[in-house]
């Protein structure tokens, strides 16, 4: 099991370009459905007035046909927001937009039918007659730049739609009708000249709606961001304050006790003088107990403030290994216990301080929690990386405590050979390993053993790299 060695942080990441378009997007897209239900109770008031002023005045078929045409649009996208409401309103993204792309179709039918109320009376009915339809026609557009402008290509859809139709009704009456009610050409002339007037004020006008609500939903995501940012610092700051404070309270404990032993020690050899001999390896233990403390708080803070130099060189791996046992082998036999290493003659490109720390902090956890049977300290290779291991037959660790042990001073209470133990080992470990870019696993099964993997991925095993300060 590949275990999550570092303590959970709050490191805030900016949205990528993209997933700041798409929630804007969304919203834009919600905008734009939250103005379909006031466009067809518009669309119903004005069908009837159409229907009612054309009367008579224009062939009653298509006049019929239109109306019938337009009312079933309107059911048809009535259903539409239904859907919308039901399936996409708590959607986001990706998933309006594929929405919006299978039904933005019915915008362009819509704007085809109005503009057509263009085509039935432009040059068949009165004068009045017209200029109403007109009228009408000019209402729907600005209803467009109120109500779509906030998506661009529904807007467009839409109000090219209404003005290529006029302008075609216009273009083909003025060539085909000469009935006593047709218009003059300079009429007609006039009229396409006020038309195209009209849809490059009401493009302009439109993209410039829609920026206003671009840039608002963009402040918005920003603003959100912000308040993202600023809580997750918050709860970095305040879980970094209870990390120190944690820190500190357990340093001084581990420091007390052999710090009184030192003092019980001096006041003891003071008085007994003849009994430096028996005293001397007690100071002598309590001493390095304050030695092994100090190293490693140095060590923590050291990578902590990034002043941890890595030096990156070739590492006789078998010269490692042998150091390492000759290291730890008076340990294991103190303990009768075996210590094993097992390795094939090779180089590898790391810096040897830093393997020997991580490879001598799982050696030493090891002996001290193994109790009869043996370590193993070996190198294999896979397709994609090396791996050392460092097996033992000791206590083992249960599920719950595999996160928790590499955390600053963490011990497992009822394991044997924890009393003298610092709880940082692991802690050095598990931040040295990340350093490196190296992953750490673990296998474990309480009163079973446990296996350590240090896993080098293969890309960091090119030649030639710098030394890294980090």
């Amino acid at each position: 099991m590949l275990v999550d060695t570092q303590p959970v942080t709050y490191q805030h990441v900016p949205a990528t370009a993209e997933v700041r378009d798409q929630w804007v997007n969304s919203r834009l897209i919600a905008v734009l459905m939250d103005n379909v239900m006031p466009t067809l109770g518009a669309a119903l008031l004005a069908i009837p007035l159409v229907v009612f002023m054309l009367w008579n005045e224009v062939n009653g078929y298509l006049l019929a046909a239109w109306a019938t045409a337009l009312l079933c649009m309107v059911a048809f996208r009535y259903r539409m927001l239904g859907i919308y409401r039901l399936r996409f309103d708590s959607q986001e993204g990706p998933q309006r937009m594929a929405f919006i792309k299978r039904y933005q179709w019915s915008w362009g039918v819509i704007g085809v039918l109005w503009g057509s109320v263009v085509g039935l009376s432009y040059g068949r009915a009165s004068i009045g007659v017209q200029f109403i339809c007109g009228m009408l026609v000019l209402g729907q557009g600005l209803i467009t730049l109120v109500s779509f402008s906030s998506y661009l290509p529904v807007f467009r859809r839409y109000a090219n739609a209404v003005v290529v139709v006029v302008a075609l009704c216009l273009v083909v009456d003025a060539l085909t009708n000469r009935s006593a009610t047709a218009m003059p050409l300079r009429t007609s002339a006039g009229l396409l000249a006020m038309l195209a007037l009209f849809w490059w004020l009401l493009m302009s006008a439109g993209k410039r709606l829609h920026q206003v609500y671009r840039s608002s939903f963009e402040l918005q995501f920003s603003n959100q961001e912000l308040i993202d940012s600023l809580t997750q610092q918050t709860r970095a700051s305040l879980r970094a304050v209870a990390t120190k404070n944690r820190f500190l309270a357990s340093a001084a404990h581990d420091l007390r006790q052999p710090v009184h032993a030192l003092s019980l020690y001096a006041d003891w050899l003071a008085t007994e003088p003849d009994m430096a001999r028996e005293i001397s390896p007690r100071i002598l233990q309590s001493t390095r107990a304050i030695n092994e403390l100090f190293d490693s708080l140095f060590d923590l803070t050291r990578i902590d403030a990034g002043n941890y130099k890595v030096r990156l060189q070739h590492v006789d791996v078998q010269q490692l290994f042998a150091d390492l046992a000759l290291q730890f082998s008076p340990v294991a036999a103190g303990k009768s216990i075996k210590l094993k290493t097992h390795t094939q003659p090779r180089q590898i490109w790391g810096d040897p301080v830093v393997l020997r720390r991580i490879l001598g902090n799982l050696l030493s956890n090891a002996l001290k929690h193994t109790s009869k049977g043996g370590v193993l300290l070996s190198l294999r290779q896979r397709e994609d990386m090396l791996l050392f291991e460092v097996w033992d037959t000791g206590v083992g660790i249960a599920r719950e405590h595999q996160q928790a042990i590499f955390q600053e001073f963490f011990r497992v209470s009822q394991h044997h050979g924890t009393e003298d133990s610092l709880g940082l080992g692991l802690t050095i470990v598990s931040k040295l390993a990340t350093m490196m870019g190296y992953q750490l696993a673990l296998s474990s099964e309480a009163n079973r053993g446990s296996v350590f993997r240090v896993m080098l991925p293969i890309y960091t095993q090119e030649q030639g790299m710098p030394d890294v300060p980090t």
